[in-house]
């Protein structure tokens, strides 16, 4: 092989991170959510509560932002709404985990965000087209510093809330997951072979709604930590 076929056609985009509590950063591989994974929010969005079996959508790697960010109002649409998430994050390789290695291949927690075009969704769905741009869109997945699992345990209860400027929008607790982080990790593993860099969002409780231009979301996890973010400014 020559040495021209090493070098990339066009330059490489920075590969997207998300800082870890002791400085370091996570490199991110991919982000994959969960569906209707709280009874009450499966209820308000006109679900079935029972533990069917999970499903997932994606984000694109680079739809993380930082806390504290101040993001632009998204494009194409007029019904922006917020969903509070316990982000996972993985650590080790594995496919067709049972639950136990799932836990064990979880290398930490955040707080997420995962903002969605409920609009752009809600027009796919009655399509029945794939919600890629009602959820994959750029800076849809705000997230907070991870706390490894080494240093915190094993998320599985604590109280989870949103407050949009100073109104409580969402609030619950970890421990009322339809599936435990780990069994969502497991489910996810036999559908796609995990890696060190994938994310997994859990799933929401009830509560979503709008976020307009200059709203302050507020973000927080019992034990995990917090997350704030601020839409301002024109269209992106």
């Amino acid at each position: 092989m020559t040495e021209a076929a090493h070098r990339w056609a066009v330059e490489p985009a920075p590969r997207p991170s998300v800082a870890v509590s002791d400085g370091s950063a996570f490199p991110v591989r991919r982000i994959w959510c969960v569906g209707r994974n709280y009874s009450d929010h499966a209820r308000e969005m006109g679900g079935d509560p029972d533990r069917e079996p999970p499903f997932f959508f994606a984000k694109p790697a680079d739809a993380v932002v930082a806390d504290g960010s101040i993001l632009p109002f998204p494009a194409a649409t007029g019904d922006l709404h917020h969903e509070v998430e316990l982000a996972v994050a993985i650590g080790q390789a594995g496919f067709d985990l049972s639950p136990e290695q799932a836990l064990a291949a979880i290398f930490g927690y955040a707080v997420a965000l995962d903002m969605t075009r409920r609009d752009l969704q809600a027009e796919a769905k009655k399509a029945a087209r794939p919600w890629d741009m009602g959820k994959g869109f750029d800076r849809s997945c705000p997230i907070g510093a991870l706390r490894p699992a080494a240093e915190i345990g094993n998320v599985i209860q604590g109280a989870i809330r949103l407050v949009v400027n100073d109104t409580p929008r969402q609030e619950g607790d970890i421990a009322d997951m339809i599936w435990t982080p780990a069994e969502c990790v497991a489910a996810l593993s036999r559908l796609v072979e995990l890696a060190p860099g994938d994310l997994i969002l859990t799933g929401t409780p009830a509560g979503v709604g709008p976020v307009h231009r200059g709203d302050r979301l507020r973000a927080s996890i019992d034990g995990v930590g917090s997350l704030s973010i601020t839409y301002a400014g024109s269209p992106c």
